[in-house]
């Protein structure tokens, strides 16, 4: 398993899933997983751009990702965790143990409203994706010490570039991993 990080926009999604289907993996998105649950205030979190909580978020999480090592599968967690207490979270239940590293996708702002805009679901309203981009960028620093002192090896690419380019680029590094 590895970490897909990056702002939203940055492209996790895409790359989760050409990569989950070109090696038969499980593609694990948190916001995926928690638009399919078709939960009225779960979907009002998520258009305001609020995070859902923690708890509910570690607890559906931990399940995914224990399901996938359960059945002997490897997968691509996209955008988890989400904040410290998640990192906190993961580190005390084990759940980064069976994690090979994170990539983080760097993407300039200009590019990421450019594929917002192109993509239009109805939780990248201006003010949610602000909010959620401050977040991250609040975030990131501390999740990344906490999962690097517990052993998880990250890397930034460079998240610009044709969807090939940039999966290329996150080939590159798993192989360094044995991941691939």
């Amino acid at each position: 398993m590895f970490i897909l990080f990056g702002p939203a926009g940055s492209g996790k999604s895409i790359q989760g899933q050409c990569l989950a289907k070109k090696y038969g993996w499980r593609w694990l998105s948190v916001g995926q997983l928690l638009r399919d649950q078709k939960n009225p205030t779960l979907d009002k979190a998520m258009k305001e751009g609020d995070l859902v909580d923690d708890r509910f978020v570690v607890n559906m999480m931990h399940d995914a990702m224990k399901a996938v090592e359960y059945a002997d599968q490897k997968a691509i967690i996209d955008g988890y965790p989400r904040d410290v207490w998640q990192a906190e979270w993961i580190v005390e239940h084990g759940d980064c143990d069976g994690i090979d590293g994170a990539i983080i996708l760097n993407v300039p702002k200009e590019e990421l409203w450019k594929r917002l805009e192109e993509r239009g679901r109805a939780d990248d309203k201006k003010d949610a994706i602000e909010k959620r981009w401050e977040i991250f960028e609040q975030t990131i620093s501390a999740m990344r010490e906490i999962l690097e002192k517990n052993g998880l090896k990250f890397v930034e690419i460079d998240g610009v570039g044709k969807i090939e380019q940039i999966t290329e680029r996150i080939e590159a590094v798993l192989k360094e991993w044995s991941t691939i």
